[in-house]
């Protein structure tokens, strides 16, 4: 079988496995990358059978050549190892490749956080007199309040919210589900739009809790177009990400004593590791409090 084809395999199989398409499209991208860096060495179709241990060591040295960063390799290098590893389980190769080979290890940059002035600044942005504004502003205090990715809260339909218990039904990764609770100024945002969101209904609208102005259900593209517009206005040089209040959510969270494995089940992490980098985020505020209040701090 060819490089091509398996890697076609491979994606399917994830797409069956339930991951995403962002998940997926970046597999695809790692793994379209080595496939093109092969051909230089094959004149047709490239074998899976006949790629190497040595194939994969000059890739990853001329990646490193390219000056990436040792994340990008230890990425394009787990990106390899599942896709051998899903060929070898399904027959396709004898072994895995990448088992021979020593993987860079790198250290994990801290996430970037909003400070939580940030966030009050950042909730009172949307132009509230509008029913765009209305529903910004819901989309943002949802965000914050529950930790959501984007595509999160993009799959929320009407049938997910509880006002009564303040709760929402959250389908995350894998399609793996989860309940979390909504805070009292979130819920206050929500039930604003509600009273607005037939404005944004069209005959074909689904039952999504959040539509765009032409009644349809968001994508993950969509909402962050309109997220970065409000973090500009707040902090145009920080570079922060719609993913920053997910970050926010937890490390704000945890400074005011939020049980660690409390936290992992809102954000809906599968290991507490993942979760476990927000520890450090903390850390590096009270090593920041240490030095501004110790009078011998700053050395």
């Amino acid at each position: 079988m060819s490089m091509e084809n398996s890697i076609k395999l491979f994606c399917d199989h994830l797409a069956l496995e339930g991951k995403s398409e962002r998940t997926i499209s970046a597999y695809k991208l790692d793994l379209e990358q080595f496939r093109q860096y092969l051909q230089r060495f094959f004149e047709a179709d490239i074998p899976l059978a006949a790629v190497s241990v040595l194939n994969i060591r000059d890739f990853l040295r001329w990646l490193n050549e390219k000056e990436d960063c040792n994340r990008t390799l230890a990425r394009k290098g787990a990106a390899l190892n599942s896709f051998f590893r899903f060929c070898k389980r399904q027959g396709l190769r004898g072994d895995n490749p990448m088992e021979k080979l020593k993987r860079p290890k790198y250290e994990k940059p801290l996430p970037k956080v909003f400070t939580e002035e940030e966030v009050r600044n950042l909730l009172a942005i949307p132009d509230c007199s509008s029913r765009f504004g209305i529903r910004n502003r819901a989309i943002l205090e949802t965000l914050y309040s529950s930790g959501l990715r984007l595509m999160e809260l993009a799959g929320i339909k009407l049938s997910d919210l509880d006002l009564n218990k303040a709760l929402l039904r959250i389908t995350g990764k894998g399609n793996k589900q989860r309940i979390v609770p909504v805070g009292s100024q979130a819920l206050k945002a929500i039930r604003e739009y509600l009273k607005v969101r037939p404005d944004f209904t069209s005959e074909n609208s689904p039952n999504n809790l959040f539509l765009t102005r032409s009644g349809k259900a968001f994508n993950s593209k969509q909402l962050d177009i309109i997220l970065r517009a409000y973090f500009e206005l707040i902090a145009q040089a920080k570079g922060y990400t719609p993913h920053t209040l997910r970050h926010s959510f937890a490390t704000h969270m945890l400074s005011r004593g939020a049980d660690l494995r409390a936290i992992q089940e809102l954000l809906g992490h599968s290991q507490l590791s993942t979760t476990q980098v927000y520890t450090h985020v903390s850390l590096e505020d009270i090593k920041e409090a240490y030095k501004k209040g110790h009078p011998r701090g700053d050395s």
